[in-house]
């Protein structure tokens, strides 16, 4: 299931505006596993399709992407890890 800004996990620590990212390869899309799913019940797993957050953290230190988009793809990592110790 393809999750929007309202969902919970964009907003755990860091407060999320957009999901918009450059994208790498494609149009970027955060999808969802729920349990039965269905987004009141509890996310399973989270997957990131052709945005690339992975690469936006390994290259940080080369400037080969600028510091705006690899902060915005920290904060995602930080709200991914503050939701799951949380639900």
């Amino acid at each position: 299931m393809e999750l929007d800004i309202a969902h919970p996990v964009f907003q755990s620590f860091f407060e999320t505006t957009t999901l918009e990212m450059a994208p790498m390869y494609g149009p970027p899309r955060l999808l969802g596993l729920f349990r039965r799913q269905r987004s009141a019940k509890r996310l399973l797993a989270l997957a990131n399709y052709e945005n690339d957050i992975g690469e936006y953290w390994e290259y940080l230190d080369t400037g080969w992407f600028p510091i705006d988009l690899t902060n915005d793809a920290y904060k995602f990592g930080v709200n991914y890890v503050i939701y799951s110790l949380t639900h």
